[in-house]
């Protein structure tokens, strides 16, 4: 296992994390495999394990509090808020009401004081910058997180943040979590050059692109991933973005094979060969799945194989546009770009 920086924090964060979205319901994973999988996670070297508030509906942050007890300080634990957690108008969001609340929430599912990093998993266009920043700082003051970053936000508001924070004397994101591999790669044109900008540490989700590049999906194979099951339209090959996935998969097996890799060591080595990417989450399901996933632990790919990708798939390109979760509003809603 390799180990980097985490930004400019001075923690040391192994650059392969365990992500935790598949324990509890949308994996179907029990108590036991996922005290296993946490298990054979940490004697592989990997020391992050970040889940949040909204997996399983908090499921999956008992089930990891559950797996770490009794090894807390050999963790570098992350969760996130702001996504909906019930019907309640106001439970959800990044105000300091909520915040204050669910922080309180998820320290009780798992089981700890504090957690390391606290993430704002979407930017919420209700809430102000010195609102959030400010709930975070004094979360940070009262030693319940340690740090705090976003998740996917738009290059442009990770900027404003980092604005807000200098502008109001507040404590700032240190982290940024977008969504990135070899098939969306549009992170590479402005998020990941203004990471490197204020000095952020990256970890990167979906770095197998939702199972796309697992190595489980071919050419003339029935599509049966898990994901697969209830995201139809990212699956369905009739779609012409999901037509070419599939014709990129099949010209990177090609160079996967002849660099002797698999499809996993591909995607992983890929990601995390990026100067501005600190760790590749990988959110196993089961132990097969993990074990596939930390054999890619030590993969340096070469600067041909590099070439190789980038022929394939251009840089900043992202083949399926609008499956992006930082897409401004103004472009989803007509009424927010119509005076």
């Amino acid at each position: 296992m390799q180990y980097r920086t985490l930004g400019r924090t001075g923690v040391q964060v192994s650059s392969l994390a365990l992500g935790a979205m598949n324990f509890g319901k949308i994996g179907r994973t029990t108590q036991d495999e996922v005290t296993a999988i946490v298990d054979a996670a940490l004697e592989g070297g990997i020391n992050v394990i970040d889940t949040a508030d909204a997996y399983s509906g908090g499921e999956s942050e008992e089930m990891v509090g559950k797996a770490i007890s009794g090894r807390r300080e050999d963790i570098v634990l992350a969760t996130k808020a702001s996504l909906p957690m019930g019907a309640g108008r106001n439970h959800q969001g990044s105000s300091r009401r909520w915040l204050v609340t669910e922080l309180d929430n998820s320290l009780r599912r798992l089981g700890v004081d504090h957690v390391d990093l606290y993430q704002i998993h979407r930017w919420d266009p209700n809430t102000s910058d010195e609102e959030t920043l400010s709930a975070l700082t004094d979360l940070q003051r009262a030693g319940k997180i340690r740090y705090f970053g976003s998740s996917t936000f738009p290059a442009y508001r990770i900027v404003q943040a980092q604005w807000a924070a200098r502008e109001y004397h507040l404590s700032r994101y240190v982290t940024e979590q977008p969504s990135y591999s070899i098939l969306q790669r549009g992170i590479e044109t402005h998020v990941l050059p203004v990471t490197e900008q204020y000095g952020l540490g990256v970890l990167v989700w979906s770095p197998l692109a939702s199972g796309w590049l697992s190595g489980a999906i071919r050419e003339g194979r029935d599509i049966t991933t898990s994901r697969s099951t209830f995201m139809l339209q990212r699956f369905d090959t009739a779609i012409p973005s999901n037509r070419a996935k599939l014709d990129a998969v099949e010209q990177l097996a090609k160079v996967a094979d002849e660099a002797g890799l698999t499809m996993i060591q591909l995607a992983l080595g890929f990601v995390t060969a990026h100067p501005a990417v600190t760790s590749a989450l990988i959110g196993p399901r089961t132990l097969d799945h993990l074990h596939s996933q930390l054999a890619a632990a030590e993969t340096m790919l070469s600067a041909d194989v590099l070439d190789a990708i980038d022929a394939i798939v251009a840089p900043g390109t992202d083949l399926a546009a609008h499956e992006k979760n930082d897409t401004p509003p103004a472009l989803l809603d007509p009424a927010l770009r119509r005076r």
